[in-house]
């Protein structure tokens, strides 16, 4: 989190985002002791609360000074989080942020039930807090996750599908929400409808480099860094980006040899992928194809005042980058 605050560097953000994370808490808190203490398990093994921040950051536009932009980012995080804790069933995960997920800590019956609650809160906190249209973007932008995992799903270990396919799914299952959250928080902060549009337009871009970015990480940190095995898509048989490029480059036929074998994956042919991805330049290639999307986020915020909160929003596309930087060394 400290990179982020010596980015955002506006104390009264950071004040809201205190007030998130306890109205996250009391959100999730249930008449039932039990589901109280899983539905807030993976909130309490922390995160960077990325998409309420950008909730927060983005009602910075608005001239409206209340609980609401709060109140968008409790929305979109439980949100998150829900959609989080039925991932990992799906992928059969037993990490999550470093800790054991809740299907493995538990069990995938009391992980989609916790999921369903949280999710439902999210909607509870929208209809009290915030207006009918936000609960209806709520509402799209959570059939617009359930479709991109659906797709996601569909192409699992298929080593004929294409880089768009791979785009198809980030799109909704990542950028979908993070043009909401930035969407919300503006809405919440009564902001101009031009420039709830442009943040919008903005964040969607910033989705795709958050996905993207997020994929390349996979492929070249450590464990501590991701909080989770590294090489963990390809072991579950998604494809990203830059193994999709390598499947179509010089070495493809290795790859695809490689792939086409019984799955899961052993740690050896997860390991020859991803240097075989590495070495042949393919996740620099994706990094080109993110810094192309961050120059159209860039563009999408001409209309947006200049100000230290505009500064912001254009350097957090370079800090998801950096992050992959960093972890290569």
């Amino acid at each position: 989190m400290d990179d982020l605050q010596s980015l955002i560097r506006i104390p009264t953000v950071w004040d809201a985002l205190t007030r998130v994370e306890e109205r996250l808490l009391e959100a999730s808190t249930a008449d039932d002791a039990y589901l109280t203490k899983v539905a807030q398990h993976l909130l309490l093994a922390g995160g960077k609360r990325f998409r309420p921040l950008l909730a927060l950051l983005a009602a910075e536009f608005g001239p409206a000074r209340d609980r609401r932009p709060v109140e968008a980012g409790v929305s979109v995080e439980l949100i998150h989080v829900g959609s989080l804790y039925h991932d990992d069933v799906i992928d059969e995960a037993d990490v999550r942020r470093g800790a054991a997920s809740v299907n493995a800590n538990w069990s995938n019956t009391v992980a989609i039930l916790a999921g369903d609650f949280l999710m439902a809160r999210a909607s509870e906190v929208a209809a009290t807090h915030l207006s009918q249209e936000s609960v209806r973007l709520l509402a799209a932008t959570y059939a617009e996750l359930v479709e991109g995992q659906t797709r996601e799903l569909q192409l699992d270990f298929d080593l004929e599908h294409e880089v768009a396919d791979y785009e198809q799914v980030i799109a909704g299952k990542t950028a979908s929400l993070i043009r909401t959250s930035a969407r919300l928080g503006a809405m919440a902060a009564d902001a101009e409808p031009g420039v709830v549009d442009a943040l919008s337009d903005w964040a969607w871009e910033l989705g795709m480099v958050f996905q993207i970015a997020d994929d390349a990480l996979d492929l070249v940190a450590e464990e501590e860094t991701i909080g989770k095995p590294a090489g963990s898509d390809i072991r579950e048989g998604k494809f990203t980006m830059p193994v999709l490029q390598a499947l179509s480059g010089p070495a493809g036929d290795r790859v695809r040899s490689l792939l086409q074998g019984n799955h899961p994956y052993d740690d050896d042919v997860v390991k020859e992928v991803i240097e075989i991805v590495r070495d042949g330049g393919h996740v620099d290639a994706s990094l080109s194809e993110a810094t192309r999307r961050l120059r159209k986020a860039s563009a999408a915020l001409a209309i947006i005042p200049e100000g230290e909160p505009k500064k912001i929003l254009e350097g957090l596309g370079d800090y998801l980058l950096g992050r992959v930087e960093a972890a290569r060394g």
